[in-house]
């Protein structure tokens, strides 16, 4: 890999591994419709004027019934969860629940006719994988926190269900128009829910500060990296960094927000991605999908 690849790659593995430190900063502040109006708003703001082109925007339109599909689950349902989720559990404990969603997205495509059989090696990962979504989420499950906990797993549910959906249905569709038409609609969705629930008082700079870092580094910005990796190293390569974000999550929930480190997290975190990286090998030659850059 070039040394630009690598400056792009580690930008990624950050920019996507902090949103869930900047998720439970934001909700301290603001309610879950205010914080997804914010990084939606300000995100399709940021992208809109780089698709200006009309003809950018005749695949996006050809295909809305999908388009819409795709931004449900990997937007309008999957941040409110994820938000929502925060307020309850920690950071590290979301960034690495949310790791399962290659596991997911396996056993989904499997289920759908996406994958013709599973070998043993990819048998043997799921198992690995979601024994290691069992040792982060039992604790929670069993100690209160059971709905939180549900609710991060939806999320990575809905982030397996959005890349199969782009896959099936999205191939020949710009990314960058139909992310930025996924933000604006996802805006336009939170914009009733965010009005009724609007702070009575000015945020402090800390919530602020969060919410700008989400909309404008870890949704714009992010975006256009992604699409900059990818033209540098290729698609498969690309997505390489999924697999360093959580720990990316874990240390800055630790470190920044003095969230404690427990066995559990860093076990789970080594289960998930040894699982995830045994799950979603494929045999040599056989052609890998991009999947979506739209999430966190």
């Amino acid at each position: 890999m070039s040394p630009r690849g690598w400056a792009l790659f580690a930008a990624m593995s950050v920019i996507w591994g902090i949103p869930y430190l900047l998720i439970k900063v934001a909700v301290e502040g603001v309610s879950v419709p205010v914080l997804v109006l914010a990084r939606t708003a300000i995100g399709a703001a940021v992208l809109l004027p780089l698709t200006l082109r009309r003809s950018a925007w005749a695949p996006v339109l050809r295909h809305w019934r999908p388009a819409l599909t795709f931004a449900f689950f990997e937007i309008i349902a999957a941040w409110l969860l994820l938000s929502d989720a925060e307020r309850h559990i920690s950071s590290s404990l979301t960034g690495l629940l949310i790791a399962a969603s290659p596991i997911i997205a396996a056993v989904l495509s499997r289920l759908t006719g996406g994958e013709s059989r599973l070998g043993p090696m990819r048998i043997a990962g799921l198992a690995v994988g979601l024994a290691g979504v069992a040792v982060l989420a039992g604790p929670g499950l069993t100690g209160g926190s059971a709905w939180p906990v549900t609710e991060v797993l939806l999320v990575a549910t809905c982030y397996a269900i959005a890349p199969l959906v782009a896959a099936r249905y999205l191939g020949d569709v710009p990314t960058l128009p139909l992310t930025a038409g996924c933000l604006t609609v996802a805006a336009l969705v939170y914009t009733g829910p965010a009005v009724a629930t609007w702070p009575d008082e000015m945020p402090t700079t800390r919530v602020l500060l969060a919410l700008a870092a989400l909309a404008v580094v870890c949704t714009a910005l992010a975006f256009i990296v992604f699409f900059a990796l990818i033209r540098e190293v290729g698609g498969s390569r690309a997505l390489v960094f999924t697999y360093v974000n959580p720990a990316v999550a874990l240390a800055a929930g630790v470190i920044i927000l003095n969230e404690p480190l427990t066995a559990f997290n860093v076990a789970g975190l080594a289960l998930i991605l040894a699982g995830s990286v045994l799950a979603t090998r494929r045999p040599t030659g056989e052609q890998v999908a991009v999947a979506d850059p739209a999430r966190r």
